[in-house]
């Protein structure tokens, strides 16, 4: 559907990409991942046509349209409805419906014949069209990502950046493009709304290119995973977790290679060495030396799990609570918000506060922070230094301090050296740390901005939406840095991989009352799925006089169980994909004579194939004991 074949593009003399290739098919789904500065936004503005390669082609077959959600989207306003605009999408029926209205009018006046026939045909497109069902369609669409049926008819200027890019992605969907392209879609969905897109890309009858820093995201939608590195395309064919598992074994293959390819260049160095002044070796001699300058150099492994040993120092040790709030009220106008609750956060607290947009998320850490006007207590704990972090607080950053000034008039007291040591852990080191606020990114800013809520000596931690703007190392950077402080906090999060890593309690606000979980985020997931199931209502014992009809009519006894068992074999169906894909690609490198002259690599390899055997010799095992049981149940 889409070749790209060999392109470059550079940037002021510096490359971002050279010589890279990559193919997207008809129902791809591919997840675009890399760190951030690699080009993942800019390869999409190139397929987009936005921009104008240095070298190389885009191909694209004459019958693929592309959707392009992109962040300057956000500047987008208009007078029109959100479902107005929604509905754009189907550019084609709008304007035939306003053909029809039109005619419909002159019918009024000018009755004849041709008028009649002219709309007839009209009418007959627009139904073919399915015209009488778009507006249901835009409806089901703006309210799955998160809009009230009340909402559908405001105007769009009214909405905040991220609402608009909302109906942005809405429209797109409605389209269905060829190729449908997104980029950080999840920026500005809370976590229902993200559920429901993951589940409506994952069956989009077309090929879907998307890039997220959300991991669990990824590996619910993508089957095909591309990373941007080292101005390289490389192209992996799984979704996240997959990528991870086959580059840490790519990675051992590439150091292997390294390591034996460094060997010999050691070797025949120390013999050029040795007889280059021996006039009977000086034919070997040149000829090794020609043999070092021909030979296609392998790149050593550089590790980009960024490990973190942040060393927390508090001047205070907190009392038992934190903070406690009592018989808290909070409305805006008639909009309740929080209605007479209760709640506290004890020391060693560590607070995962979910739910959807609108509940109230950012308000509770404001009531919390005492910056919120209340109806109840908000009561500070004995000793309790808090420390607020917020998207918004990137603005306040000093634009012309450099790194190292802005996190030196934080006033934490500590060093140079301290500090430097804090932006190291944070990827800013060697003269990085010199560079101007005002020229960094935003996930750059992000990276500041922790930090200096890090190094505040706070023991309280308030953090609204931190892993925003974040690739996967800053994000697992604060992961092990959250992980390691002793205090305690509270953070709005719609990341479900940030949140599950870092967090022991879970907050909810449900009925206008804040409810607490006591335990972590897949815990919770477990308990609030099982809530469900046993509070559906149960069927209802049929009338005597209807017992033969409701008896044909009832589902079967073992539809629940039925449903589980398949969804737990598609699931072994996918990891028997994975291992088969594994094991061949390791055949295949055990059949190269580098490896197989090789012993120790050919050892190591061998190890991995061997584990990979025994992992699909047990998931198949797996695969019959689950496809009897299906059998079984399907026979009664």
């Amino acid at each position: 559907m889409i070749s790209v074949t060999n392109i470059s593009y550079f940037i002021g003399g510096r490359p971002l990409y050279e010589n890279a290739s990559m193919f997207i098919k008809p129902n791809d789904k591919i997840g675009l991942i890399g760190l951030n500065g690699r080009g993942k936004s800019t390869l999409l503005k190139i397929i987009n046509g936005d921009l104008t390669l240095d070298a190389g082609t885009i191909s694209k077959s004459s019958d693929c349209t592309i959707g392009f959600l992109n962040q300057d989207l956000l500047s987008f306003q208009t007078e029109d409805s959100i479902l107005t605009v929604a509905m754009t999408a189907f550019k084609e029926v709008v304007d035939i419906e306003r053909q029809i209205e039109v005619i419909i009018k002159k019918l009024e006046t000018e009755y004849s014949d041709n008028l009649v026939e002219k709309l007839s045909k009209l009418q007959e497109k627009y139904d073919h069209l399915d015209g009488y069902t778009i507006q249901s369609k835009a409806e089901e669409v703006l309210e799955g990502i998160g809009f009230a049926t009340a909402d559908l008819h405001r105007p769009l200027k009214e909405f905040s950046g991220g609402w608009r890019m909302r109906v942005m992605l809405a429209k797109l969907l409605l389209e269905r493009p060829s190729l449908l392209m997104l980029d950080e879609p999840t920026n500005h969905l809370d976590l229902p709304s993200i559920q429901w897109v993951e589940n409506y890309l994952r069956t989009y009858d077309g090929a879907v290119m998307v890039v997220s820093h959300d991991r669990i995201f990824l590996d619910n939608v993508i089957t095909k995973t591309v990373e941007v590195t080292q101005q390289q395309l490389i192209t992996y064919e799984g979704n996240y977790s997959f990528y991870l598992q086959e580059k840490e074994l790519r990675k051992q293959i590439q150091q292997n290679a390294y390591e034996n390819q460094q060997q010999k260049i050691r070797q025949t160095e120390r013999f050029i060495e040795r007889f280059r002044a021996k006039a009977t070796k000086s034919r070997q001699v040149q000829s090794r030396v020609k043999a070092l300058e021909r030979m296609d150099l392998i790149e050593e492994v550089v590790d980009d799990a960024a490990a973190v040993n942040f060393k927390f120092k508090f001047n205070q040790q907190p009392g038992r609570f934190i903070v406690t709030l009592k018989n808290v009220s909070k409305s805006y106008g008639t909009l309740e918000i929080l209605k007479d609750t209760s709640i506290a956060i004890e020391r060693g607290d560590k607070i995962a506060l979910i739910g959807a947009n609108g509940k109230g998320k950012s308000t509770l850490l404001r009531i919390i922070s005492n910056t919120e006007p209340i109806e109840g207590e908000s009561i500070l704990g004995y000793n309790v230094i808090p420390a607020f972090f917020a998207q918004h607080q990137l603005e306040s950053l000093h634009v012309e301090n450099e790194i190292l000034e802005e996190l030196k008039q934080a006033g934490s007291g500590k060093t140079e050296q301290e500090l430097r040591g804090v932006l190291g852990c944070f990827l800013f080191s060697d003269e990085d740390v010199f560079k101007k606020i005002k020229v960094l990114s935003g996930g750059e800013k992000s990276r500041v901005a922790l930090a200096k809520t890090l190094i505040s000596e706070a023991n309280f931690l308030l953090l609204d939406e931190p892993t925003n703007h974040l690739d996967f190392i800053s994000e697992n950077i604060l992961i092990q840095a959250l992980q390691q402080y002793k205090g305690s906090f509270v953070v709005v999060s719609h990341n479900r991989h940030f949140i599950s890593r870092i967090a022991n309690k879970i907050w909810y606000i449900e009925d206008k009352k804040i409810k607490e979980y006591p335990g972590t985020y897949e815990e919770y997931e477990y308990w609030r799925k099982k809530t469900e199931v046993a509070s559906e209502p149960s069927p209802e014992v049929p009338k005597k006089e209807k017992k033969v009809k409701e008896t044909v009519a009832a589902p079967p006894r073992n539809d629940n169980k039925l449903m589980l068992l398949e969804k737990d074999l598609k699931t072994i169906e996918d990891q028997i994909e994975n291992l088969e894909r594994r094991k061949a690609l390791l055949e295949e490198e055990m059949s190269k004579p580098e490896v197989f002259g090789n012993f120790e690599r050919l050892q190591q390899t061998q190890v991995h194939f061997d584990v990979i055997v025994k992992d699909l010799r047990d998931a198949n095992e797996r695969w019959e004991h689950v496809a009897t049981a299906i059998d079984k149940l399907n026979e009664r």
